[in-house]
């Protein structure tokens, strides 16, 4: 059974910082791409950031300088390090694993950045 669990999310002041985890089992972690999506109230879900098995990154034009994603494949696990949060990032954070066969959603986590 396959399952990616996110962890981190959480209210945090506008100029903070947060870093999301999403722990994967049940799936070859190594071979897969896996991303980061955010999705605001009222909005389409979008793509944050993106890592590939073989460690090339690509992010949303809204968060580069901003955010990193990360992957230990150790641990079955990739990370987002969010800094410099805005309002505007406010939104459910999913991960996604997939390749060319499958694709994977964990339940996301809620991201709030308020005063």
């Amino acid at each position: 059974q396959v399952q990616l669990v996110e962890s981190g999310g959480g209210l945090v002041q506008p100029g903070g910082s947060l870093r999301l985890s999403c722990a994967a089992s049940g799936i070859t972690f190594s071979i897969y791409t896996m991303g980061w999506y955010r999705q605001a109230p009222g909005k389409q879900r979008e793509l944050v950031a993106a890592i590939t098995s073989g460690g090339t990154t690509n992010y949303a034009d809204s968060v580069k300088g901003r955010f990193i994603i990360s992957r230990e494949n150790a641990k079955n696990t990739v990370y987002l390090q969010m800094n410099s949060l805005k309002p505007e990032d406010t939104a459910v954070y999913s991960c996604n694993a997939h390749n060319s066969l499958y694709s994977y959603w964990g339940q996301g986590t809620q991201v709030t950045v308020s005063s």
